[in-house]
């Protein structure tokens, strides 16, 4: 039940892509308000997951958890209400700030339940869910918006939402929190500069990387976490220990899950346009095009779950960029529909076993009171992989997105290839201590 609340939020950030033009005639948005729906859900959810996590740690992960969930439902109606662009963006955030409160949490209360070889498989059906919710996000936005319309989006979490609550309040044990003080400065300072990163990587894939956009919110972003780290040091209860961040299991947890996260975005940001403009695909053709895909990261990442007890982090996390590298060069030297899909699936089994690699790493490492803010800075790094992805992807096929052939989204493939082989790579040095592996 917590992995069917984590793959909510998930469908959450691709579902909206396929309404929103049918949104925009509705309610009369613009470009920029159209952008909008989309970025600040995604700057909510960002920019407070450490704070959720923390909140989850002092306060008990299981009251977070049933928390967040209910603001997320009553924003998912309040969305499917609104009348207007000022209402809808309004609900947008409180769905991020209820996706915040929930996502990290639900985490948590997994690293507590299980133990060894079974936190393993729990880790991968959680990572399984993650992944293809992406996919799955795609499709149901295009059955829904193509039948009852776009409220429908939205309101289909309602119901959903509904009997998540009630099913987690009979199953979900209550568990207790550290107690003691949330750091309210800290988690502004956090906020804004992981508001401002997320932003700063939206506006890129708008505006350039270069452009005062980017530039000013990249500069914010950077200024921020210098005082949140001058934060941390001296506060009494800090929002994050710092040296849990010293950690290198933790490190490469968060390497990886940016890594997997900007890979799994560029399977679907490329294969969107290339399907769509390049050989003529509706979107509901579109979302059923992407089904294969995430069948394959929930086949890598329950392969993964299971084999991470005897082969360890290293292994898996190795075999998974390497394997995601081969499909995505696959992809990018073959122009044939039927096997772009298989390349890609065949990628998404690579990338379903590296979030699986990320999560693990990031565990081992990691105390059960610090469960809570672990799982926040893992989801952080999931959406700056998300946002940096579709800037970077998007910049090495600008040319593609005005001129769509056939061949044209190969260099966009090649770019990713190129980065899941490095992470393989990079993922071969040995570890310092036996532990790490």
């Amino acid at each position: 039940m917590l992995g069917i609340a984590q793959l909510m939020l998930i469908i959450d950030v691709t579902v909206v892509a396929v309404a929103l033009p049918e949104m925009g005639a509705d309610l009369g948005l613009d470009r920029a308000g159209l952008a909008w729906v989309a970025s600040i859900y995604a700057l909510a959810f960002g920019g407070l997951m450490l704070l959720g996590g923390r909140a989850a740690d002092v306060f008990g992960p299981r009251r977070l958890v049933l928390a967040g969930l209910v603001l997320f439902t009553a924003a998912s109606l309040a969305a499917g209400l609104a009348g207007n662009a000022e209402l809808l963006l309004l609900a947008r955030a409180l769905q991020g700030v209820g996706g915040a409160m929930m996502s990290p949490a639900a985490l948590s209360v997994i690293v507590r339940m299980f133990a060894g070889p079974e936190l393993s498989r729990a880790l991968g059906v959680w990572s399984a869910l993650g992944g293809a919710g992406a996919a799955l996000g795609v499709l149901l936005g295009g059955v829904l918006t193509a039948g009852p319309g776009w409220p429908w989006v939205f309101y289909v979490n309602v119901p959903l939402g509904t009997i998540l609550l009630l099913t987690l309040l009979r199953w979900v044990r209550p568990m207790p929190g550290t107690g003691g003080r949330l750091d309210l400065l800290g988690a502004a300072i956090a906020t804004l500069a992981t508001s401002s990163v997320v932003f700063g990587l939206v506006s890129a894939g708008d505006h350039g990387w270069l452009s005062p956009h980017t530039l000013i919110a990249a500069a914010v972003g950077v200024v921020g976490y210098a005082l949140f780290a001058w934060r941390i040091r001296r506060a009494a209860t800090p929002l994050v220990d710092p040296g849990m961040l010293r950690r290198r299991p933790i490190l490469r947890g968060l390497a990886l899950v940016f890594v997997s996260t900007a890979l799994m975005i560029a399977v679907f940001f490329l294969g969107s346009f290339a399907l769509q403009q390049s050989h003529g695909f509706t979107a509901l053709q579109t979302g059923l095009s992407f089904l294969p895909v995430a069948v394959g990261t929930i086949l890598g990442s329950n392969l993964a779950g299971r084999l991470l007890p005897r082969w360890g982090v290293r292994t898996v996390s190795v075999a998974g960029m390497l394997i995601t590298a081969a499909g995505l060069a696959a992809a990018a030297t073959i122009t044939s529909v039927t096997v772009l899909i298989v390349a890609t699936s065949v990628a998404g089994f690579g990338i379903g076993a590296g979030f699986v690699a990320a999560a693990g790493s990031l565990f081992s490492a990691v105390q059960p009171h610090e469960a809570g803010v672990a799982s926040g800075a893992l989801s952080t790094f999931h959406e700056f992989g998300a946002a940096t992805s579709v800037s970077a992807v998007s910049s090495v096929v600008a040319a593609a997105l005005l001129i769509p052939t056939v061949d044209a989204f190969a260099p966009g493939y090649w770019f990713a290839a190129a980065v899941a082989a490095v992470a393989g790579l990079v993922s071969l040095a040995p570890p310092k201590k036996t532990t790490d592996a």
